[in-house]
């Protein structure tokens, strides 16, 4: 098997994240190939083979799967790279999931535990909160695009003009905004050459409440009056209603959202949402939980996982805006939480006011370095870290504490996987294990465990 080399096969499964799993009998050889379908026909080409491991890239599906037995919903699926499996029924993707889950946490887990399976989301479809889209083109020297990368591409941008993963609001502003610049015939942001204006369209809107803030992302090589735009956007027909729309500025080299400089064009830089009877208020970077309705069975099963917790300090680490804390404050003695990202942590210390919980307290840093500031000592510990999971020396300090009880959530279960070692080894014992989709259609889910400290 070598470089270059094209091969037919069919996808026996795929692994977490998007990997399937291709058997070539000729070479008597498995092979990864990414974006696929599980019993898909496909043509592909070897593009890594390193100590025996091979990694091929989708030329062509061949043939349809037969677990595909539902029609596009999107006009462009499959070319887009923001959802995967809508062809396949929702039953099906939440089995493959949970099929993904066992095969990395079986080999891991030590002694006996309880899989509870993949709970589903509430909705299907229409269920994400929050979006980035980029501005880019859809081919070189193309028409200006507003949307998703194509599948396995960091430069060609598709309109996501009816996307199905968020509300239809949100394609409503995606399609002004488009058009706003296509007319003035206005440069997108070049990542190579770092020239051009318009970088990306973050778009938040809560589930419950209706309310939609509209961040526009450029450079500040151009300069344009806005005004008209805020204008159309104000006038379209929407269900819900727009609070906000800001004009983010980002010089940055990297290809991230991030702000140099945060101006108001219309409203307010924040929006709420609701979940579980509590109201919190969301900033343009804070994190949030992108599924509201998902995040709300996903609060639910943490607040299960955690049980009696009356007259017991939590230790809320990675807290966002303060969801979980505040989900679990009205039956603790008091809740700490430590999050990175400051704007979140002031969204939380208001969002505890807001919601009538004195028992709050949130400190902006860096976990492994505000730990040792902390004076109280926790009962219990809630862990919801970054998709990279906890760094390596932060880890030891907060199993340092001894705590009988962690529960821990994570939207990779590989980097979950990676930190179940290190927490088994320091005396934990895995006793229960679940799942929430909060990601449809995709090859993303939420994985919850609740991590017991052996007695000896």
């Amino acid at each position: 098997m070598k470089k270059g080399q094209i091969y037919e096969g069919i996808i026996e499964r795929v692994d977490f994240p998007n990997k399937g799993i291709v058997f070539v009998p000729e070479e008597e050889q498995y092979v990864i190939v990414k974006n696929g379908i599980p019993g898909q026909k496909i043509r592909f080409m070897i593009n890594k083979f390193k100590r025996g491991n091979a990694e091929g890239r989708l030329l062509e599906v061949l043939e349809k799967s037969p677990l595909e037995t539902r029609e596009p919903v999107c006009s462009i699926f499959p070319a887009c790279g923001g959802c995967m499996y809508q062809t396949m029924p929702y039953e099906e993707q939440v089995q493959m999931k949970e099929g993904q889950i066992r095969r990395i946490m079986d080999p891991v887990v030590k002694g006996e535990y309880v899989f509870e399976g993949v709970k589903y989301s509430p909705k299907e479809f229409h269920y994400r909160n929050k979006m980035e889209f980029s501005f880019g083109d859809e081919f070189k020297d193309g028409p200006l695009s507003l949307g998703l990368h194509k599948k396995g591409s960091t430069y060609d941008v598709l309109t996501a003009g009816d996307c199905q993963l968020v509300h239809e609001d949100m394609d409503k502003i995606l399609l002004c905004v488009l058009n706003y610049f296509k007319e003035r015939n206005v440069s997108y942001y070049k990542k190579m050459q770092h020239v051009g204006y318009l970088r990306h369209l973050l778009l938040r809107r809560g589930d419950t409440t209706g309310e939609i803030l509209v961040n526009l992302v450029t450079t500040t090589q151009e300069e344009y009056d806005l005004t008209p735009l805020v204008e159309e956007l104000l006038a379209l027909e929407l269900e819900g209603k727009i609070v906000g729309i800001l004009h983010i500025l980002n010089d940055s080299l990297s290809d991230v959202v991030k702000s140099d400089e945060t101006r108001i064009l219309y409203g307010q830089d924040f929006f709420y949402e609701k979940l579980l009877g509590l109201e919190f208020k969301i900033t343009p970077f804070s994190f949030f939980q992108p599924n509201s309705k998902g995040a709300e069975v996903l609060y639910e099963t943490v607040r299960e996982y955690i049980g009696d917790i009356d007259n017991q300090v939590v230790f809320d680490l990675f807290s966002g805006t303060g969801t979980i804390g505040q989900v679990l404050a009205p039956v603790a003695k008091k809740v700490i939480g430590v999050e990175i990202i400051e704007e979140a942590v002031e969204a939380a210390k208001e969002n505890a006011v807001r919601n009538g919980l004195s028992n709050c307290r949130f400190i902006a840093g860096d976990v492994f370095k505000v730990l040792d500031e902390i004076e109280e000592k926790p009962d219990v510990i809630v862990l919801d870290p970054p998709r990279d999971g906890i760094h390596p020396k932060a880890l030891p300090k907060i199993l340092n504490y001894g705590v009988d009880k962690i529960v821990y959530i994570s939207c990779k279960m590989t980097s979950l996987a990676r930190d179940l070692e290190m927490m088994q080894l320091a005396g934990y014992r895995v006793e229960k294990m679940t799942a929430v989709d909060q990601f449809c259609e995709t090859v993303h889910v939420e994985t919850v465990v609740r991590l017991q400290r052996k007695h000896i």
